[in-house]
């Protein structure tokens, strides 16, 4: 189930990317600065839906941890603890055993709060390419429309 997030989320960036590239080249090609403004909103929509769905797959992380933490344990009678998968704990400690200092982390234990939940939007992961092109178009609508690039009209070349 949370795999399945990550291919879901590749699709709306993708998607993302696709209709803001679009919209900005047809700014360029039809001299519209309107376009710029379409790439600028399409950009924040995708960047808030996929914000939204990686909150929706970060709700799964608490469970997963869980789930992993419990299968570790030791059983009342058995002398070593149960094999478990420690997916979401290798991640978490993937830089300890990476550099040498496996020894220091000990057994997998729950998780406390996240910092990052309530500012999902701001993750590099689900920022980019949102942000870019964001950016790009908004630079580019705020130059046309103030005069600062000529050539350039609200709507299809010619019209004001």
């Amino acid at each position: 189930m949370v795999t399945s997030f990550d291919q879901r989320l590749l699709t709306v960036k993708g998607w993302g990317v696709t209709l803001s590239l679009v919209a900005l080249g047809l700014g360029f090609q039809y001299k519209s600065f309107g376009m710029f403004l379409v790439s600028a909103v399409s950009s924040i929509a995708f960047w808030w839906l996929e914000a939204v769905m990686k909150t929706h797959q970060m709700r799964f992380y608490p469970r997963l941890r869980e789930i992993e933490v419990n299968r570790f344990q030791r059983a009342p009678d058995a002398e070593k603890p149960y094999s478990a998968p420690r997916i979401n704990w290798g991640w978490v400690r993937g830089k300890q055993v990476l550099l040498g200092n496996a020894e220091s982390l000990g057994d997998p234990a729950p998780d406390g709060k996240s910092l990052w939940y309530n500012k999902t939007a701001l993750l590099p992961h689900v920022m980019m390419p949102h942000g870019v092109t964001l950016l790009v178009a908004a630079v580019l609508f705020v130059l046309c429309w103030s005069g600062q690039i000529s050539g350039f009209a609200w709507g299809a070349a010619g019209q004001k």
